[in-house]
């Protein structure tokens, strides 16, 4: 069975049954965190973008495991130099296999950057991931701004789009539902919101917008829940 698990801001499980992929994993020091960094095993993580609080306990759960880590250029070679030996420098338009799916790497508008103990590493771009896993498609926007390229991400045939809706650092949830009438997926999750005070918002909100001017259903997911297909 396909399911996708929201683990809280913007860390996601993909699951088929046989493969187990975490997107972002911010799980150490998140209050929203729905589960521990050494309670999950996935085989591959993709990333974002390099922010303290999507990249969370990658290189933790990467030794662990043995996990392949794909990520864009400069991310990916910081996490080898990390020690990360699965990790897979990629950038926008390219497309990564791993054990059970692909993702292609698109653009977002954001900045990237890790914070190491007050030292600044790994700055490059920030992506979104299309992801082909367990025969459906699934869109993970990032962190990223309303932009008009996302109808061309749409025309990849989407399952499932997850966006942020928490404003002041990503799209609201005004933008947010304009992005999902441009991707124009079956499904609209709501990440990125109610972590930190500048991102508070009802996600009820996005889910009212994306009825009333899309044709998505739009789905909110409490840290933990499944949404299965």
């Amino acid at each position: 069975m396909w399911t996708l698990t929201y683990l809280g801001h913007s860390a996601f499980l993909l699951e088929d049954g046989t493969h187990t992929v975490a997107v972002d994993p911010f799980l150490t020091g998140n209050a929203t965190a729905s589960t521990t960094a050494d309670a999950i095993a996935p085989q591959t993580i993709l990333l974002t973008h390099a922010h303290n609080d999507h990249v969370g306990d990658t290189v933790a759960i990467a030794k662990r495991t043995g996990a392949k880590v794909i990520a864009t250029f400069e991310l990916g070679e910081w996490l080898e130099a990390q020690g990360v030996e699965g990790a897979t420098a990629a950038n926008h338009g390219g497309t990564v296999a791993f054990p059970g799916g692909t993702v292609k790497l698109t653009p977002a508008w954001h900045t990237s950057s890790y914070n190491d103990n007050g030292t600044v590493v790994a700055p490059g771009v920030p992506a979104g991931l299309v992801v082909r896993f367990g025969g459906k498609t699934v869109y993970f926007a990032g962190d990223t701004c309303l932009f008009g390229d996302m109808a061309l991400i749409g025309e990849e045939g989407l399952d499932v789009a997850v966006v942020p809706i928490g404003d002041h650092f990503t799209m609201g949830p005004e933008d947010a539902a304009r992005a999902v009438g441009l991707l124009k997926p079956k499904v609209a999750i709501p990440c990125h919101y109610n972590t930190f005070p500048p991102i508070r918002q009802d996600p009820a909100g996005f889910v009212r917008l994306v009825k009333e001017r899309t044709t998505a259903t739009g789905l909110v997911l409490a840290p933990g829940q499944r949404h299965e297909l």
